[in-house]
């Protein structure tokens, strides 16, 4: 089983996914609008451009996938603290680079630093909102 983690955006995961492609590198493996759908004339003007569905790998068996709500349709999103995005690099350096690169602009929770549980491990709130942890552990590469 493979598990790739999914996020919801409020019309900015198109600009979202570039700053995350910014810090892991890749290219969009998807990259898809509502007005791409059918029946997207039913959708208001302003929501057309709205991202229906983006992906990114972001490491050898993972992708990261997003879309936009629609409010129109009744979608709500509500920013919280419901979902982290656990990173699990195989060095510290890379532990480091993701770490500083992710959190720029957003809210650091816990810097990253040796923990007690004998990890390296920091966790933050990107400027999206979205929740990130960032594990490493020598002995589980």
């Amino acid at each position: 089983m493979k598990v790739n983690p999914y996020l919801n955006f409020d019309g900015d995961a198109e600009e979202a996914f570039r700053f995350y492609q910014s810090v892991f590198g890749g290219e969009f493996t998807a990259n898809m609008k509502m007005n791409d759908m059918p029946g997207s004339n039913d959708i208001p003007e302003e929501e057309r451009n709205r991202t229906m569905h983006i992906s990114l790998n972001i490491g050898k068996d993972t992708v990261l996938m997003a879309s936009d709500i629609i409010p129109s349709m009744g979608h709500t999103l509500v920013k919280g603290n419901t979902n982290y995005i656990s990173l699990h690099p195989e060095s510290r350096e890379e532990a480091d680079r993701l770490f500083k690169g992710l959190s720029k602009g957003g809210s650091v929770e816990m810097p990253m630093e040796d923990q007690f549980w004998g990890d390296y491990f920091g966790s933050f709130i990107d400027k999206f909102g979205i929740g990130w942890m960032v594990n490493y552990n020598e002995n589980f590469k």
